[in-house]
């Protein structure tokens, strides 16, 4: 943290857009006063992003994250106002479907919104025409209305943000252009601009698209790419004559904007063609996202004095740059949307464009922002690639980690930290960024992976995995088989239920196959992906054993399941961590914050941390043959009395050193093997070759997620996040208070299973043939009181699981439940896990 008391530090904020805005009242209303806020174009609108924003706020989607951040934008902008004028227009938001799949869609969207507290309803064709006379309802198939949702008004609650940031001392300096971050001995310690220097123990990038160009002078790379964006006003239209308040105003005209109820329709969006509509009085506002993608260089967008001057008023089509991040309207691009339209809103044939331009704003390769601290540079943080619809909830979000050491909710979807060295690449950068551009409004199935660059990360394992014809999909740039079409053999006989296309889609029956492989003969399983940490030096036990919450004070070859905690007792991460030596830890980690989380945390002396996932490969070798197939390999006795349960071994199987330890993730019999890449090759080669007369496999994640669900075994950052502690997540067992301090520790005093107020749960659904997917709201006596966190259909029980958050009153075994999947009520009941082999007899043979 800072080198001053807490609420003396002294805090810059780079940009004062609607995030920066944000940032200074979130800090200002927690202590942190000594705020300053630099920006290099006029106040209050200077020219970035948030001069041109539409202002649409839709909260629902399938980020938990993302919709509370939204959530908390209304709540806040709905209190603010300038001058009486509020900065939030309630409107309502309105998403219609011309297609069955946009339809089905809105359906699951429904689900979405009823799982993080959204209110919402799904209407009729003629519904929507009642709310948007204007629409052609014999185009439709159906809406879905948000009747809390509606117009961020950002230039106004910059005003409102920065007028209350200002009265607790906070100082905004427009016309101060960045040149330069000071640092010294790894932490920032000033801002560099054209009017003089400004002494920082805190610095906050919230450039918007200029990010990369922040980031650069201080050595941080910020992953984003800007994009143009359409968005054109019509002329004015007599259907909207005397509707809305009659006073002038573009999109563009942050202060003609402001006055009056410039709308009165919910806020429309036609994602079947990637388009949007709003009103502007009697105009209407349209913007698209299917043109091309027109990505826009940062370091070459001209300061605010050398753009053209505003033509907002009174502007003509075509006309040049109003501000640096509006580029000329490029009318072509635009032609067919305008079609489009024409075709949903008849009457819009009659009129035309007015005007338009092309808006920058930012994207990154998930289409999520990027939050959080430089470990590299202390005190330098990033606020970036945030839209107004999120900006108060991410400013809340930064404020109390600055303040507080910790969000307030789960933000690892955000973290800075988040993508692989391999996924930080400019080239990667641009291509992922344009494809979350394409992807905006297109229905993207959870499952679904990127298209390019692929293949970026493969296994050493990945030429035989072609050869058995392996289903890939992708996770963190790697390749991973789903399933094995060499396989389909083995599914003759296999009586599944029917699926929905919906959950047919990145599915095979094949996986079925894989799941009876694994429980009655062996599989391979290729775990190379899963991130692997070594912790080495005389530190190395005293700093895991503070840093996680199991006893790890164990000799080595022992193997022990533990938990990264937050200082609140959150669940930062689940680890499996070996101690291979006195002073040498071989950790399984989630992610690349982990990483992280542990460098922040290491001694300078005595502790070295290192990830040595892309130099190691792993196999899993599961099913009740493995010790009949790994044994006759080595000399080493892998006996369950020589070579129990959470043990690791280092050995030799035929010409490969590996090292060896006894877990399984899928709750069979067996080992997971490691060695280096040069070497995985030959490891599977000499695995598959024995395995020939066990009848062995290769087994994708498909069939793999089935079998940990039936284990009941958790992953993380989906079934458990910061936002829950041990007892809730039913991992409290990794628990040991009485090992002595570790982080979280204190939190957890007082806490346990019998105090929990909500528990993670396993669901059986009462339909055989019924399947769900995840983030699916669970109801109890017909209201939605949690949300499904993992599911898939369990070959061995025939029959689906579900692992849901429910309120404690609602977890006993036995206690029915319903599941809303596509609009339909699937019966399903509580019960208790785990659901196969409790007594752990399969694991331990």
């Amino acid at each position: 943290m800072s080198r001053t008391p807490a609420n003396r530090s002294r805090v810059v904020v780079i940009g004062a857009g609607i995030v920066g805005c944000s940032l200074a009242d979130e800090l200002t209303a927690r202590g942190w006063t000594e705020v300053t806020v630099l920006e290099q174009g006029p106040l209050p609108a200077p020219g970035g992003s948030t001069s041109h924003a539409p202002g649409l706020v839709f909260r629902t989607g399938p980020s938990k994250t993302m919709t509370e951040f939204a959530a908390y934008t209304v709540e806040k902008f709905g209190a603010l106002e300038v001058d009486g004028l509020p900065c939030f227009h309630p409107v309502g938001g309105l998403e219609i479907a011309t297609t069955e799949a946009r339809w089905a869609d809105l359906h699951r969207k429904a689900g979405l919104a009823a799982s993080w507290g959204v209110r919402g309803a799904l209407l009729s064709p003629q519904q929507c025409k009642q709310l948007w006379p204007l629409l052609d309802e014999t185009k439709l198939y159906g809406g879905f209305h948000t009747p809390d949702d509606g117009l961020a008004r950002a230039v106004l609650a910059c005003r409102a943000q920065t007028a209350r940031a200002e009265s607790r001392g906070a100082r905004f300096l427009e016309r101060h252009t960045v040149t330069g971050i000071e640092r010294e001995d790894g932490r920032v310690t000033g801002v560099v601009t054209d009017r003089g220097t400004f002494p920082a123990d805190h610095v906050v990038s919230a450039a918007g698209f200029w990010g990369p160009v922040i980031g650069a002078m201080a050595g941080v790379d910020v992953p984003l790419l800007p994009l143009a964006h359409q968005y054109a006003t019509t002329e004015p239209l007599p259907e909207l004559d005397g509707v809305n308040d009659p006073h002038g105003g573009t999109p563009c005209s942050s202060e003609a904007e402001s006055l009056g109820e410039e709308a009165s329709k919910p806020i429309l969006r036609f994602q079947d063609r990637d388009l949007y509509f709003r009103e502007h009085h009697d105009r209407l506002g349209i913007g698209s996202y299917a043109h091309r993608p027109m990505p826009v260089d940062p370091f070459t967008v001209p300061a605010f004095d050398d753009a053209a001057p505003s033509p907002q008023l009174g502007s003509s089509r075509g006309h040049p740059p109003v501000m640096p991040s509006s580029l000329p309207f490029t009318e072509d691009d635009f032609a067919p949307s305008w079609q489009d339209s024409v075709g949903l809103l008849p009457a819009l044939g009659a009129s035309r464009v007015a005007e338009g331009f092309n808006g920058v704003f930012s994207f990154t390769p998930d289409g999520m922002p990027v939050l959080g601290e430089s470990r590299e540079l202390r005190g330098f943080w990033l606020a970036e690639a945030v839209w107004v619809t999120h900006s108060a909830g991410v400013a809340k979000a930064v404020a109390e980690w600055m303040t507080d050491g910790r969000p307030g909710i789960d933000i690892h979807e955000c973290d800075l930290y988040r993508f692989e060295d391999a996924q930080r690449s400019p080239a990667y950068v641009a291509d992922r960024g344009a494809q979350s551009f394409i992807e905006v409004y297109d229905v993207i199935h959870p499952l679904q992976p990127m298209e390019q660059p692929r293949p970026l990360r493969t296994s050493p394992f990945y030429p035989r995995q072609q050869e058995l014809g392996a289903y890939f999909l992708e996770a963190g740039g790697w390749e991973r088989p789903h399933w094995y079409e060499a396989n389909a053999p083995l599914t003759e006989g296999l009586a599944l239920p029917e699926r929905d296309a919906w959950s047919a889609r990145y599915w095979s029956p094949i996986a079925a196959a894989e799941a009876r492989a694994t429980r009655e003969k062996v599989a391979l399983y290729d775990m190379t992906p899963l991130r692997r940490l070594e912790v080495t030096g005389p530190g190395a036990l005293a700093f895991l054993q503070h840093m996680t919450t199991n006893n790890l004070a164990k000799k080595p070859g022992a193997v022990t399941y533990t938990l990264l905690l937050d200082e609140t007792g959150g669940i930062r991460s689940d680890l499996t961590v070996a101690r291979l030596a006195p002073d040498r830890f071989q950790v399984g980690a989630n992610s690349a914050s982990d990483l992280d989380w542990l460098l922040r945390h290491a001694p300078e002396e005595g502790v070295q941390v290192r990830d040595i996932t892309s130099g190691t490969c792993c196999i899993g070798v599961w099913g009740p043959l493995a010790r009949d197939l790994v044994q006759p390999l080595t000399r080493d006795d892998f006996s369950h009395q020589a070579f129990g349960y959470f043990k690791a071994k280092q050995t030799h199987l035929g010409h490969v050193p590996v090292t060896a330890m006894r877990l399984s993730y899928v709750g069979e019999l067996g080992w997971e093997l490691y060695t280096t890449a040069d070497l995985g090759l030959r490891l599977w080669d000499t695995l598959w070759e024995a395995g020939r007369e066990h009848g062995v496999i290769a087994a994708g994640r498909s069939a793999f997620n089935s079998l940990r669900l039936e284990k009941g075994y958790r992953s993380w950052g989906h079934d458990m996040t910061t936002e829950h502690d041990p007892y809730e997540a039913g991992v409290g067992f990794a628990v040991r208070p009485a090992k002595g301090d570790f982080l979280g520790r204190d939190a957890l005093e007082g806490r346990s299973e019998e105090t929990a107020a909500r528990k993670l749960s396993c669901l059986t659904l009462d339909d055989p043939g019924a399947v769900v997917l995840g983030k699916e709201p669970v109801h109890v006596d017909g209201v939605p009181v949690g949300y499904v966190t993992s599911a898939a259909y369990g070959y061995t029980l025939g029959r689906g699981i579900a692992y849901a958050w429910l309120p404690a009153a609602a977890t006993a075994p036995g206690t029915a439940v319903h599941i809303e999947y596509f609009g339909e009520k699937i019966p399903a009941t509580v019960a208790q896990e785990p659901l196969f082999d409790p007594q752990m007899e399969r694991i331990r043979r």
